[in-house]
């Protein structure tokens, strides 16, 4: 049973000239979209430019990435979340604060044999160190 140039929708009345409109708004909304991603891209590739040629400049930057499964970004992430590696007078402090040290669980007469990580400090510097081992 055709309804000619409208169609019947749960008892509304839908012109063809509403629907031909409606999907050029669509249309419209979908160009402004790929416009505004295109520009956060553009904008995100000079940011990371950025990072790079900071990065360049400093001799950590260089060292970090000679280990296998360390590139720029994670390199430079590393150091952002490190920051002063000064802060740190210990070795197991630096380990502690990437939260890859292992928890110990132990009574008075237990000790447990399987022991995790602790996943406390910076969830950045773990994730980072996670890819490049993964890579």
């Amino acid at each position: 049973m055709g309804m000619g140039k409208s169609q019947k929708n749960n008892g509304f009345r839908i012109t063809k000239s509403f629907r031909t409109s409606m999907y050029q708004s669509h249309i419209i909304n979908l160009r402004m979209y790929i416009e505004l991603l295109l520009h956060y891209q553009g904008q995100l590739s000079d940011l990371e430019d950025r990072i790079v040629a900071l990065a360049n400049e400093m001799e950590e930057y260089k060292i970090i990435q000679s280990i296998p499964g360390i590139g720029e970004k994670i390199a430079a992430t590393i150091i952002s979340e490190i920051g002063e590696i000064d802060r740190f007078n210990h070795p197991k402090k630096l380990v502690a604060f990437a939260g890859v040290d292992p928890s110990v669980h132990s009574s008075s007469k237990f000790t447990a044999t399987i022991n995790r990580m602790t996943k406390r400090g910076s969830s950045r510097l773990r994730h980072s160190l996670y890819l490049s081992y993964a890579a």
